[in-house]
């Protein structure tokens, strides 16, 4: 019974953070139309953030907790969810084609992403420490990365043609208050996700590593699940695969930055195959945007993804 409640505790908080989420980028994306923000600095940006809210949310609370595990599980358990399951479901949907500029510049940023952190996490094999710790230090060098990240962005808007579209009808106040209700909401689901999740690994005898794994990595990377696969369906493969290297750049850079700024972030040792698995995964992706079909992630490659995330999970669970 306490572990029903708890597992409902955390289904409630998932509800809140995808609506507090949904809420934020409308209400961002149309205040922007209408002050005159370009629509494509508002998806690189507000849309972005937007769909790593919930992770973002997650992660400064269980930092603010020191639930450490919750928090670089949440991380790295999002970005192998966000390529493994969302992007090899998408793939399996509908063959999604990539932007050159993706395939040589996004995807090694992502990947330089999370090779930074099995970098940053060897504090014991590099400098002889005696724990491994995702300190301050590193999280200045992640937002720095993130500042890179920016101005990468910024270059492309500044390269092509950005129109500003106002498709909003409501007033600005109103808008203004969707922005404030949304981030109430991903606060309050934010709460609930991580003490139900602690409270789900407590009841059901499973680490809190696992459970930030699998649990709240899927449930806060919802929002990248509905939006590519919504893209993929619709034909649009640019926003689906986009939005999930976005993420995982962002993941990195600015949310795991921001908490072991936050707090410090003890790095246990079985996170390193967890690491290794998203390193792998980011590898395969990069390869696959040549075997067949040059820069086409093919229905082949999406179910290949889709079983080894089922083998990965399976591993964690038994």
């Amino acid at each position: 019974m306490e572990l029903f409640l708890y597992i409902l505790l955390v289904a409630i908080g998932f509800v809140l953070l995808v609506k507090g989420a949904d809420l934020l980028v409308d209400g961002a994306s149309s205040l922007a139309g209408k002050l005159g923000i370009s629509t494509l600095v508002v998806g690189l940006t507000v849309v972005a953030l937007g769909t790593s809210m919930p992770e973002l949310v997650v992660n400064v609370y269980a930092a603010l907790t020191g639930v450490a595990d919750i928090a670089i599980g949440n991380i790295v358990g999002s970005n192998i969810v966000n390529i493994a399951l969302i992007l090899g479901l998408s793939a399996a949907l509908y063959p999604l084609h990539v932007q050159r500029s993706t395939v040589w510049k996004e995807i090694p940023f992502a990947l330089i992403a999370v090779v930074l952190v099995a970098i940053m996490a060897s504090d014991v094999v590099l400098d002889g420490m005696v724990s491994n710790v995702i300190s301050r230090s590193d999280g200045l060098v992640l937002l720095a990365f993130t500042a890179i990240f920016f101005y990468y962005i910024l270059g492309m808007v500044r390269s092509g043609d950005s129109p500003v579209i106002d498709d909003s009808s409501s007033s600005s106040l109103k808008l203004i208050f969707y922005i404030v209700i949304g981030i109430g909401l991903l606060v309050a689901g934010g709460k609930l996700a991580v003490d139900g999740a602690v409270g789900v690994a407590a009841a059901a005898g499973l680490s809190e590593r696992v459970i930030g794994l699998t649990i709240v990595a899927i449930g806060t990377s919802l929002p990248e699940l509905v939006t590519s696969l919504v893209a993929a369906y619709k034909k649009q493969p640019d926003l689906s695969v986009g939005n999930i290297v976005g993420s995982n750049i962002l993941n990195i850079f600015l949310i795991l930055g921001l908490s072991s700024i936050i707090r410090p972030l003890p790095f246990q040792g079985e996170s390193f195959v967890d690491v290794g698995v998203a390193v792998a995964l980011t590898i395969m992706l990069f390869a696959f945007m040549f075997l067949g079909r040059r820069h086409v992630l093919e229905r082949w490659q999406g179910i290949g993804f889709v079983i080894i995330y089922t083998a990965y999970t399976a591993h964690l669970f038994f």
